[in-house]
């Protein structure tokens, strides 16, 4: 059996025990609390790992991007929702070629000319595609504002003859810039009453919203246990990273994800690991988080602290005494998961240190 340690670097770990840890309490969470679990695969965009995680209960898997859904589907994936407006007559192609596969597949939809734009495309084939709405809840990207102008929209998609409504959904990614647990909490309460709100505006309105939809890692234990939610969409959680350590969502000991590195350079004022932007990603959180420190945390030396990156290169500034030396081989738990893994090709699964198997990145 080969030991991790003996790998080449830089390579993308794996933990087969934290990654079934980190399923297992997300799943455990929804059925507390009778939700539908319905992980987003950008953290990982593995088969494999969205097996897993369907094993574990889910209902079915969101995706950011149409190749995304195409490649879950090519791996065996029947139930999908893209989360992100799509419009333009080239995706809406692509998307009638996943109905033709039979994915029951959701999109999501925040103005009346995407409608539009969907029916246009799908009036000569004999699909009707599900489209949920998308509602701002503070992150201030996409999506109607909650209440009256869902309830408005809603009324568009039940006027389109090639479209069904399935629900209403948000995502609180501004949680990532979160200063605080109680800002966290607070951000949580806003995401669930914006979905329940406008779903109540609908319904009062004689427009069912079967499906109440929130997402955020940081925020799903919050958001979710708002009565009228009835699915959650976290991502990150699969993995963790040292943004949601930072935040408190989690602590380091849980994060299964790492980068393999090595000691390329030793110098008097500075260590040089074989990990640069290429690899660990020029990432402390897109939405202006400042809890990380540096540009990765290497496991078991808290005395170095990767300072700055180049391509190839990740400067390590040491503080007190360091054992590391020349070709020694380290963990670094990225910043940032999901951009790291969708730099590699294959994540590399050990148990205990040794080596079970290779996963790919689709």
């Amino acid at each position: 059996m080969t030991s991790m340690t003996a790998l080449d670097t830089p390579t993308l770990l794996l933990d087969y025990q934290k990654l079934l840890k980190n399923i297992n309490e997300i799943a455990s969470f929804a059925k507390e609390h009778n939700l539908s679990y319905r992980p987003h695969i950008k953290t990982h965009k593995s088969v494999d790992i969205a097996k897993l995680q369907l094993q574990a209960g889910a209902v079915g898997i969101t995706t950011a991007t149409i190749p995304e859904a195409e490649a879950m589907a090519a791996g065996g994936i029947k139930d999908i929702l893209i989360a992100y407006p799509i419009s333009s007559p080239q995706k809406i192609k692509r998307l009638i070629k996943l109905l033709q596969q039979g994915i029951k597949l959701k999109v999501m939809a925040d103005s009346a000319e995407q409608l539009s734009y969907l029916q246009q495309e799908l009036e000569h084939t004999p699909f009707t595609l599900e489209v949920w709405i998308k509602v701002n809840s503070g992150l201030n990207r996409c999506g109607v504002e909650p209440g009256r102008d869902a309830l408005l929209l809603a009324e568009k998609i039940m006027s389109h003859s090639k479209l069904k409504l399935g629900g209403i959904l948000t995502h609180a990614g501004h949680s990532y810039a979160a200063s605080s647990c109680a800002e966290i909490e607070r951000i949580g309460l806003r995401e669930g009453k914006a979905v329940v709100e406008s779903a109540e505006e609908c319904e009062k309105a004689g427009i069912p919203i079967p499906v109440r939809s929130v997402g955020s890692t940081p925020t799903y234990k919050i958001s979710g246990k708002v009565p009228g939610i009835t699915e959650i969409r976290p991502g990150n959680a699969v993995f963790f990273d040292a943004i949601q350590a930072g935040l408190g969502v989690t602590t380091l000991e849980n994060c299964a994800l790492t980068v393999l590195a090595s000691v390329s350079g030793v110098y008097p004022d500075r260590i040089v690991f074989d990990t640069g932007s290429k690899t660990l990603c020029l990432d402390k959180g897109a939405h202006g988080n400042e809890t990380v420190k540096g540009f990765g945390h290497v496991v078991g030396h808290p005395e170095v602290t990767i300072e700055r990156l180049s391509e190839e290169h990740g400067v390590g500034v040491v503080s007190g005494d360091t054992s590391l030396k020349l070709n020694d081989k380290v963990e670094i738990i990225p910043n940032h998961a999901c951009t790291v893994a969708n730099m590699f090709e294959e994540y590399v699964v050990h148990k205990g240190g040794n080596v079970i198997g290779g996963w790919k990145v689709e």
